[in-house]
This record gives C-alpha cells, structure tokens and sequence, in this order.
C-alpha cells in the first residue's frame, strides 16, 4: 500500500466517525502537543513557549467554536483541559501576559 492509499484510508476512517469523536480528536491532540510545549512532558524536557502559545490559541477557537455543538458533556473536560494548560503557560512563563492577553484568551476570557 502506498503512503497515499494510506493517507487516503485513514481521511476515510475518520470520515466514518460522529464529528463530536473527530473534534474532540483533534482537540485532546492540540492539548497535548501544548502540554509537551510547556515543559509538562513526562521526561521533563523543556519545550517552546512561542509553540504553545499557538497551539494553546488554536486548541481554544477549535473548542469554543464547537462547543455549542458538542454539549456539556464532550465540551466540558476539553474547557477544564485548556483552562489548566493555559494556567500551566501562565506559570511557565518568565514574562506575564496581562489578563485576557495570554494564550487562547481571546476566545476564552482572562484565566486566572
């Protein structure tokens, strides 16, 4: 199987899932990648700052936007995940963002 037959099963694996299953996917993936950013990785390696910021905004509009439509239940944990990923950049960083100016605030209001 060619690296396109493959790409083109998994878009058609994913394509079979509820979207709330295909955004809640991609959400925890942003969250996670975040995380690793911040310096939470397990192993303790130190990461970029500057990349998770971008991934912490993107990871907020994707959940915002999409909350409406994925319900308390599925929307929930993912709000509570970017809050404490946005508190932990908060505390990794050396310089502060002044209260709604921090990563992904925009779409969430100050978090404190």
């Amino acid at each position: 199987m060619s690296e396109f037959d493959e790409v083109n099963q998994e878009i058609t694996d994913i394509a079979e899932l509820p979207a709330v299953e295909v955004i809640g996917r991609y959400a925890v993936e942003l969250l996670s990648v975040a995380a690793v950013q911040c310096g939470l990785a397990e192993d303790g390696r130190r990461g970029d700052l500057d990349e998770a910021r971008k991934l912490i905004t993107a990871a907020a509009g994707l959940i915002t936007a999409a909350a409406p439509d994925l319900g308390d239940h599925h929307a929930r944990p993912l709000r509570e995940a970017l809050r404490q990923l946005q508190l932990a950049f908060r505390e990794a960083s050396v310089i502060q963002d002044a209260p709604g100016a921090g990563p992904g605030e925009k779409f969430t209001g100050p978090v404190n």
